[in-house]
């Protein structure tokens, strides 16, 4: 068993995610999310889509976006 690097809970079904040169165990995707997705730079929302571009920095949604001042920006499809 491994113990989630979230939580804390040791558990049969660990997995461990690696991305980028850092890797991390969890017992839940939801700890994996936690850990690993990137945050919108306008709400701090766990972006776990696509998300959306603008200026180098991602937001959650083309309105974060708008919210931050970028035009023309829109949700992937």
């Amino acid at each position: 068993m491994a113990r989630c690097d979230v939580c804390g809970n040791d558990y049969a079904h660990s997995f461990t995610v690696e991305q980028g040169g850092r890797s991390g165990t969890f017992d839940s995707f939801e700890c994996a999310i936690h850990a690993f997705a990137p945050r919108c730079a306008h709400c701090q929302c766990a972006i776990i889509g696509h998300g959306v571009e603008a200026s180098e920095t991602i937001y959650c949604c083309a309105n974060c976006a708008r919210h931050a001042g970028h035009t023309g920006v829109r949700d992937n499809a």
